[in-house]
């Protein structure tokens, strides 16, 4: 049944805007509602960094799972236009995508850093509202449903900073403020168990694999200014790529034969360098972003044009594995994504390779060895750098060396994997319902008041979760 009041009277003071979503979708809260305009402070101060070409400059970016992040870091003379300067305490967020939570809040460790002018940057009255609190009610539902109606434009979302200045939230005094953020901080802390758990597993499971190998773990160490190594060990004229080769364990000294990618790798394929199409159509492409965390995300798509000949050139199989090619950032460069089932409908973008493998590798254990700690090195040596980004090529692929144990020692190793994911995968979703029922009853207090008693520690963390 529609629940939806068909009129609603707005007073000729408040009719800021002719819009009817506008005012058919603001906030209702005990707590008094407060413009925007009267707490946020716009920081559109831009440097121009190619002014000093030998300097190098931290960039940050935004997305909807970290927030504010380490992007990559690039030398003033990549950089062709000029970025906006943050400090700790700001909030940047993409207009264009703040309706999925692409917004973040700036982190001491990156105070100074630099983002692209195509993010709004802004910091807050903190007399009147906490940051953290400001950012708890950006990425609430009740917010998104606002700013979703305040959104300029039918075709695509853009929340400009006047149109987030127009906005208006609800402010609860600084003493009820501060008792949220004590209980919101004893469910992060628990969240923090879980994720420190999270973070020793793969690494326990790398030691475990790699000693079923007959090899040990090597951790890899920062680079220095100066490197010295002998005559024998100079394989490429870089000194980032010498120090990474000198970093990879003596992968010989293992149980089994090591092998190149070409002995049981039948294919090494770049992707598809059509145009994405401006209108739906019922082929799909798949986003950078479907590949980048290491598993494969199926939903990060865009439309592009169905033509038979990319259809038979780009499909995407189950076994086959995508990689990144080329990054911005280097850790993003190699990276592989297990394909699970077939997908006829979709494929994959120039940026990305698809490896297809002989019968003697299970895909699930080269996906694997690709990331770890005696792989990594060999792939991030051979990127190549221009204008920014890191790439890699077939024959880098085809000429990695790696163990190769018999089918039935790669079947034990596979079992032991999805055993460490199945766990991992478990421990996240218990986590992200946590969080999701921190932030409901942080909503809850937000719009319906503060209760006498505290929901928040009343929320429960399984002991499979923390154990």
């Amino acid at each position: 049944m529609d629940t939806t009041t068909p009129v609603r009277r707005v007073s000729f003071s408040q009719l800021g805007r002719w819009d009817v979503k506008f005012y058919a979708n603001s906030i209702k809260s005990v707590y008094p509602l407060v413009p925007l305009k009267n707490l946020v402070i716009e920081h559109n101060e831009k440097e121009q960094l190619y002014n000093f070409p030998e300097e190098s400059y931290k960039i940050l970016g935004v997305n909807n799972t970290q927030g504010i992040f380490h992007a990559y870091d690039s030398l003033g003379k990549d950089i062709n236009q000029s970025y906006k300067r943050v400090s700790a305490g700001d909030f940047a967020y993409n207009p264009y995508r703040i309706n999925v939570g692409s917004i973040g809040w700036v982190p001491l460790e990156h105070d100074g850093a630099y983002i692209s002018p195509a993010y709004v940057v802004f910091s807050v009255n903190q007399k009147e509202i906490l940051p953290e609190i400001f950012w708890l009610i950006l990425k609430s539902s009740f917010f998104n449903e606002s700013l979703r109606a305040a959104t300029a434009g039918s075709v695509r979302m853009n929340l400009t900073f006047p149109l987030l200045e127009s906005l208006q939230i609800p402010i609860p005094p600084i003493s009820i403020q501060k008792k949220i953020l004590e209980n919101w901080h004893t469910a992060t802390r628990k969240l923090t168990k879980i994720n420190l758990d999270l973070n020793k597993l793969p690494k326990e499971l790398e030691r475990y694999i790699l000693g079923q190998l007959g090899l040990k773990t090597k951790e890899i160490t920062q680079q220095p200014k100066v490197i010295t190594t002998n005559w024998t060990k100079l394989t490429k004229w870089s000194q980032r790529a010498t120090h990474l080769l000198n970093q990879v364990s003596q992968i010989t000294m293992g149980n089994y034969p090591v092998v190149i990618g070409r002995d049981c790798i039948s294919e090494v394929k770049h992707g598809c360098s059509g145009s994405p199409s401006n209108k739906p159509t019922k082929l799909k492409v798949l986003k950078l972003s479907a590949v980048t965390s290491g598993v494969f995300l199926e939903e990060e798509t865009k439309y592009i044009t169905d033509k038979l000949q990319y259809r038979v050139s780009f499909d995407l199989k189950v076994g086959d594995i995508l990689i990144c090619r080329t990054n911005g950032t280097l850790a993003y460069v190699g990276r592989p994504a297990l394909i699970q089932k077939d997908y006829k409908d979709i494929i994959f973008p120039d940026k990305l390779m698809r490896i297809r493998c002989k019968k003697n590798i299970l895909p699930e254990y080269l996906e694997y060895i690709l990331s770890t700690s005696i792989i990594r090195p060999q792939i991030e040596a051979n990127a190549r750098t221009a204008v920014g980004n890191y790439a890699i090529g077939n024959e880098d692929i085809f000429n990695i060396d790696f163990p190769l144990p018999p089918i039935h020692m790669q079947l034990k190793l596979v079992e032991k994997i999805k055993e460490v994911k199945d766990m991992v995968a478990e421990m996240k979703e218990n986590s992200k319902t946590i969080l999701d029922d921190a932030e409901k009853v942080i909503e809850k207090i937000i719009l319906e008041g503060y209760p006498s008693t505290n929901p928040i520690n009343n929320l429960v963390i399984s002991e499979e979760a923390t154990s």
